[in-house]
């Protein structure tokens, strides 16, 4: 990544209530964001963007969380990128397959949205 180059982060989640707060203070933390509702969005983005970071839901409409985190371990533009999952699911097998299908991190919700920003930070530095 060149020196003037943002931070390309996608967010994925199928709650206003967790998108709009996370959209923005990424931005705030100078982050060049991109926000998807579901996992085909998130797909749909993965493939136009290439973010380097993926702040994703597990429980979504249509496409889960962890077909979408497999899909983007597939791509092989993506082999640097981070995935940090946020999840109302807490149980010990739902963090392990998270972990088995290619994430970085695991936050369970509720959490800090600052929180959030300094694991982000954590995981590029």
């Amino acid at each position: 990544m060149k020196e003037n180059e943002k931070l390309k982060v996608l967010i994925v989640d199928n709650e206003p209530g967790i998108l709009m707060p996370l959209e923005f203070l990424m931005r705030k933390s100078g982050y060049e964001v991109y926000i998807a509702c579901n996992g085909t969005e998130a797909m749909e983005s993965i493939d136009k963007e290439l973010p380097q970071v993926v702040v994703l839901d597990l429980m979504m409409p249509d496409v889960d969380g962890y077909e979408v985190c497999r899909y983007l371990r597939r791509k092989k533009e993506m082999g640097q990128a981070k995935v940090i999952i946020i999840s109302a699911k807490t149980k010990e097998e739902d963090m392990q397959k998270a972990y088995a299908a290619g994430a970085d991190m695991y936050l369970p919700k509720p959490f800090s949205t600052r929180q959030l920003v300094e694991k982000v930070k954590e995981l590029v530095a």
